[in-house]
């Protein structure tokens, strides 16, 4: 069982339009509404795969309640901690050619004893949970070390934890030693405060998030593939270059395959990969099923390429 927590849920409303043009009236071709969130992506992904998750959630409001009937009904239990704010509502307007414009609501305020509600809500779950994984920006109300104190009471259940967040909440938990850390190339930079180039460039950086305290590192590099750094080496792949429909909630499909499969190694990159790929061929933030995947496509290497750019295309 994966339990996971998004602090900051929300429904994702997605347009596909034909062109974005600021200030006209645009006609969608097709629309959907999704339950959102970088943790709720992942429970998603997971439960579309067949394996039981619970999605822990504060949610409010009529948005909140939408949520939670819509991630039931995709056979994901839900582990609700009321709140007074609202659960906020994104919009994405997604064109032909891959090019997705978003815009995220801030999401309610959480009170103090709504923080401890989250905490507890976990720590409660978590000694049942092969992962817990907790995922995604933090909602005014928490600081910036609400990530630290959550893997800290994780651990102390004994739980292995997988930890996608950004900033000074990923760098402030990283002494607590979550298991597994999934950055992208931004926010891999933004923790080692430089810009970086090539593969090398970002494998010395997940060296550098393991010293600070990661078990492992899964890093998601856009055109140049994901790279693995854990107690197994240093790997890197890569999927075939295939055309976008939507990247929304495709790391959160690789951070899914990568624990749905064992979390660990080669055969954990593997499947991050072919769950990343399939995702991006999906509208909105639909997360892949099984006859989605394409497995046989990707390749992973103990030699990653080094001098790679990581602009370059795959």
């Amino acid at each position: 069982m994966i339990l996971t927590v998004t602090p900051n849920p929300s429904l994702d409303r997605t347009y596909e339009i034909p062109a974005l043009a600021r200030g006209a009236v645009l006609r969608a071709d097709a629309d959907r509404v999704d339950p959102g969130g970088k943790g709720v992506n992942v429970s998603r992904a997971v439960a579309a795969a067949g394996h039981r998750t619970i999605a822990v959630l504060p949610l409010g409001g009529p948005e909140g309640a939408l949520l939670e009937r819509l991630l039931t009904g995709l056979g994901i239990e839900v582990a609700a901690v009321p709140v007074t704010g609202r659960t906020r509502v994104n919009v994405a307007a997604a064109e032909p050619d891959g090019t997705l414009t978003k815009l995220n609501a801030p999401g309610p305020e959480l009170t103090p004893a709504e923080s401890r509600a989250l905490l507890s809500a976990v720590t409660a779950r978590a000694g049942s949970a092969t992962w817990t994984v907790c995922c995604g920006s933090l909602p005014r109300g928490l600081d910036d070390d609400w990530y630290a104190a959550l893997v800290a009471r994780a651990r102390g259940t004994g739980a292995r934890i997988a930890l996608d967040t950004s900033g000074p909440a990923l760098t402030r938990a990283l002494p607590a030693r979550p298991d597994v850390v999934k950055p992208n190339t931004d926010e891999l930079a933004t923790a080692v405060r430089r810009h970086l180039t090539t593969v090398g460039d970002a494998v010395l950086a997940a060296e550098e998030l393991r010293t600070a305290g990661a078990r492992a590192v899964l890093a998601t590099l856009g055109a140049a593939g994901q790279l693995l750094v854990d107690d197994t080496g240093t790997h890197w792949g890569t999927a075939p270059a295939t055309p976008v429909r939507s990247d929304v909630g495709a790391g959160d499909a690789s951070l899914a395959g990568f624990l749905s499969a064992g979390g660990r190694g080669p055969r954990a990159l593997a499947a991050a990969l072919a769950h990343g790929a399939a995702a991006v061929r999906l509208p909105g933030s639909a997360m892949p099923e099984p006859a989605d995947l394409r497995p046989d496509e990707v390749a992973v290497t103990s030699q990653p390429p080094l001098e790679r750019p990581l602009g370059a295309a795959r």
